[in-house]
């Protein structure tokens, strides 16, 4: 029968690359590495651990068991922290992370939910790249995201996503732009308005933006770049140049400024949440209904404005 200690000593040799290196780190003799080591491939009837005058490193079995090994003791240390937060606080927290607007409009209300249902919630909050790193390392169990529809997020299958909105992207322009009159604006009339865009060039928004500029022959150049969308309203009122915002964030537009759709194909964000297999499922389950309903609740509010 396997045992947990099994696996530590197998990662720890992966890790050290020698099993004194990994008695020194597990704080087990030398011997004891050697004893959990033989007891794991005994019972895989295999060498899973390459000895020689410079380490230790995995075999091409040893490798194949590594992210097993890291995934069961990975949950189990997830468990443990749950269970004795539970028995100390009488609560669990949940680590969440979110971006700004997803943060103001879809989990705050959210929030209120899950503390009835028992659920304390640590949160992050940031821009996309910090919260994947953010779930990539474990240390959190939760996180809104954004992507473009069809786009795959750079996680491993550890990670369940489940999509919540598809956030329209809108053109954002001075009141007296010669195009704001239109009703829907072709992209092509404005080649040659500068544009206020994300902090990081490679923001799913502004990838949309460059792509369906391409499809007109063009390529958009940026005056501005902020990652605050109040910012952003207010760059463009000055006349700054145009922008293409998702619909989350708009809020209470600045009386300065019009909206509208692009002509063309609908341009768009999907906001998803995105949980940690791992984490408890019962908290999964709450925080993933909690956000699915409150999305519910803002698609029903843009479908009014609409009629």
């Amino acid at each position: 029968m396997l045992d947990v200690r099994h696996l530590q000593v197998l990662r720890s040799i992966a890790q050290e690359g020698s099993l004194a290196g990994a008695g020194r780190a597990l704080h087990y003799s030398q011997p004891t590495i050697t004893h959990h080591l033989a007891a794991l491939e005994s019972h895989f009837d295999a060498r899973l651990v390459r000895r020689g005058p410079r380490g230790a490193t995995l075999t091409e079995l040893g490798e194949a068991l590594l992210p097993h090994a890291e995934a069961v003791l990975d949950r189990l240390r997830h468990a443990e922290a749950e269970v004795r937060e539970l028995a100390e606080r009488g609560t669990r927290t949940l680590h969440i992370g979110t971006f700004p607007t997803a943060g103001a409009l879809l989990l705050a209300p959210a929030v209120k939910r899950l503390h009835q249902q028992g659920v304390h919630i640590s949160l992050t909050e940031g821009e996309l790249p910090l919260l994947l790193r953010g779930l990539r390392a474990r240390e959190l169990q939760a996180a809104l995201v954004f992507s473009q529809p069809g786009d795959r997020l750079d996680l491993d299958d550890a990670f369940e996503p489940h999509p919540l909105l598809v956030d329209p992207l809108l053109l954002v322009m001075p009141r007296d732009h010669p195009c704001a009159a239109l009703d829907r604006v072709p992209l092509i009339e404005l080649r040659d308005t500068a544009w206020v865009g994300a902090a990081d060039p490679h923001d799913p928004c502004d990838r949309v933006l460059s792509w369906a500029c391409a499809q007109q022959g063009f390529e958009p150049v940026h005056a501005m770049r902020t990652d605050d969308y109040a910012v952003v309203q207010g760059l463009v009122a000055a006349g700054t140049g145009v922008a293409l915002v998702p619909r989350l964030a708009l809020g209470a537009p600045h009386p300065d400024l019009v909206v509208r759709p692009p002509a063309g194909p609908d341009l768009a964000r999907e906001i998803s949440v995105v949980v940690l297999r791992s984490t408890a499922a019962g908290s999964a389950r709450e925080v993933v209904a909690a956000l699915l309903e409150q999305a519910a609740l803002v698609k029903d509010r843009w479908a009014a404005a609409g009629r």
